[in-house]
């Protein structure tokens, strides 16, 4: 698992909730913003972007993620999450795969409205996942 400073983890989480205010959630009424922390030490933020056609919505770990390879990370050490909930969230399984892609090693760090939260390495929450390695 990364290990990352508190002074990221709070930049991270900061970052995060910031997301989630300008998430786009009309349908679900669930907003959630992500931070993603890149290999150069650089913060990228997202939220989740719905659309009436459901399958076309995006994810706030997803956009963060690909925030940071728009501006070109290629390596991920740490996840944050947040949702403005009671119970802290864990990532869907889209987004577990495509935080494999960039950190197979990233710590995951889902925060919520409540003192409770969710800190573990991606390899936990997505266990003998698909990757680059697969193809060959």
């Amino acid at each position: 698992m990364q290990k990352i400073s508190e002074s990221a983890r709070i930049r991270l989480e900061k970052a995060a909730r910031s997301a989630a205010a300008r998430a786009y959630a009309p349908y679900s009424r669930f907003p959630v913003g992500a931070a993603v922390l890149g290999g150069s030490g650089k913060v990228y933020s997202g939220c989740n972007v719905e659309n009436a056609s459901y399958g076309l919505c995006n994810c706030g770990e997803r956009t963060a993620i690909f925030s940071a390879v728009a501006a070109g990370e290629r390596s991920i050490r740490a996840v944050a999450v947040y949702t403005p909930t009671r119970l802290p969230t864990a990532p869907c399984g889209a987004c577990r795969q495509v935080i494999h892609e960039f950190g197979p090693d990233a710590l995951v760090i889902s925060v919520c409205d409540a003192k409770g939260r969710i800190e573990t390495e991606l390899s936990a929450l997505l266990p003998g996942a698909f990757g680059p390695g697969d193809l060959l």
